[in-house]
């Protein structure tokens, strides 16, 4: 088997498309909508990117993704990327009861079965918001690994369960489980730094501005810390538009030059972190 690199990158792309805007949004206008009409056709070109550069992705998916755009969902698949879970209608978990959450989870697990055939292992939470049953939730359901969270920048840890918190008293650990997090970061995110949110996001930020701070997270990384895993989270109906597919493939460009790194998908960089390493709280 030949030997990775050290240094990997995971480029990954949340395909939400309509469900952003209806689940997260609440949105009635056929405008707002639109941009995520845009999703199969940012699909379309990143999937062409990805091969040329023999990289394989990782895409998390909303059940109502795969049912509004099966086709698109089906070329990922057939491209050999990963498919992972990313909710049902883009729901942010925290704003749900257990049996919601519960519930959200199984449709959407329903619906990537139904139009792909596939079962993920791992799961990224709509607006990287993770409630108190989500783990628990994740474990039952024999998910390998979330990428939701943001306590390390190039190294994965365990999840936990019980953590708790107050203004008052120290905080407490939880117990370590067997569920990896490959942890997140905004500014490795495209949906801040180019979305337009009128009174929230001011959006529409120059690619090479993001490409400068994407290519000295990978540097520090790659010349600094000499081993991990840069996790970029992407959505096609962002990333997909004509300059910034320039700059993402600019920035895949830089990666690939350098002698000791590559590309990963998230579930096999988990499923080779794993190996000799059981749950564990993080140094202290």
């Amino acid at each position: 088997m030949t030997q990775k690199p050290p240094v990997q990158v995971a480029l990954t792309f949340d395909f939400d498309a309509y469900s952003t805007w209806i689940g997260s949004h609440n949105a009635t206008s056929p405008s707002m909508l639109s941009r995520g009409e845009f999703g199969p056709v940012g699909v379309r070109r990143i999937l062409p990117l990805l091969e040329r550069f023999g990289i394989k992705a990782t895409f998390f998916v909303p059940g109502h993704t795969a049912l509004a755009f099966p086709s698109a969902v089906c070329a990922i698949r057939d491209g050999g990327h990963e498919i992972g879970h990313h909710g049902w209608v883009h729901e942010n978990p925290v704003l749900l009861s257990p049996d919601e959450e519960r519930h959200v989870l199984l449709r959407g697990l329903e619906a990537l079965e139904q139009v792909a055939g596939v079962r993920p292992t791992g799961y990224r939470s709509p607006a990287w918001d993770n409630s108190s049953a989500t783990v628990p939730l994740l474990l039952e359901h024999g998910f390998e690994y979330e990428s939701s969270m943001m306590g390390h920048d190039y190294e994965p840890y365990w999840c936990r369960v019980g953590d708790a918190w107050s203004k008052t008293e120290a905080f407490e650990f939880g117990t370590p489980v067997d569920l990896v997090e490959l942890p997140v970061a905004w500014h490795l995110d495209d949906f801040p730094h180019f979305e337009f949110m009128a009174g929230a996001l001011p959006g529409g930020r120059a690619p090479s501005s993001v490409l400068e701070t994407w290519i000295a997270e990978f540097d520090y990384l790659h010349d600094r810390v000499g081993e991990g895993v840069l996790v970029v989270t992407m959505h096609p109906q962002i990333i997909g538009r004509g300059s910034r597919m320039l700059m993402l493939e600019q920035f895949i460009a830089h990666v690939a030059s350098r002698p000791n790194a590559g590309f990963t998908s998230c579930i096999d960089y988990v499923s080779h972190w794993r190996q000799g390493r059981t749950p564990s709280l993080p140094p202290r």
